[in-house]
């Protein structure tokens, strides 16, 4: 899933939402309701960790496939040939044990061997708030590197002057 997609995502779900539950009568007049009653009414789901979650058991499901099926055959293809200069587009794979890591999960194919063990797994990448947007937390380390910089570089012209 791309960062845009992953923005866009939440956007969408809230207007969906928004659609399903409709506005509130209140003191005599309507209104719409926040992001946050929103998010309370839907008890904490989102559709991200849910995608997420889904993706980590069908990761568990190929793992346990048989090796003649079609599926795993081409999970488990290695392409031929050079892929182009650019910047390497995120593979599946490498994607779904990105999250595997944010969930501290260790040795995962020996733990897919275990349904229920997997089970657990799929249903904490559900409920775990750190495979929600990713992109947020760069995008404040980022601003902070900005203000640390900035404010360096405002203590020294002001040590020159």
């Amino acid at each position: 899933m791309t960062k845009k997609e992953e923005q866009a995502l939440p956007i969408f779900e809230r207007k969906i939402f928004t659609r399903i539950y409709g506005r509130k009568y209140e003191n005599g007049e309507w209104k719409s309701r926040t992001n946050r009653e929103l998010e309370e009414m839907s008890k904490g789901e989102n559709i991200i960790k849910w995608i997420k979650g889904q993706k980590i058991s069908w990761l568990g499901h190929l793992e346990r496939m048989e090796e003649d099926r079609m599926p795993k055959k081409i999970f488990t293809l290695e392409l031929e040939g050079t892929r182009r200069r650019e910047r390497p587009k995120k593979r599946w794979k490498e994607e779904v044990e990105r999250d595997l890591q944010v969930l501290g999960v260790r040795r995962w194919r020996e733990l897919v061997a275990d349904r229920k063990k997997w089970k657990d797994i799929v249903g904490q990448a559900k409920a775990h708030s750190g495979l929600f947007c990713q992109w947020k937390k760069k995008k404040k380390k980022k601003k902070k590197r900005r203000r640390r910089r900035r404010k360096e570089e405002e203590e020294e012209v002001a040590a020159i002057r």
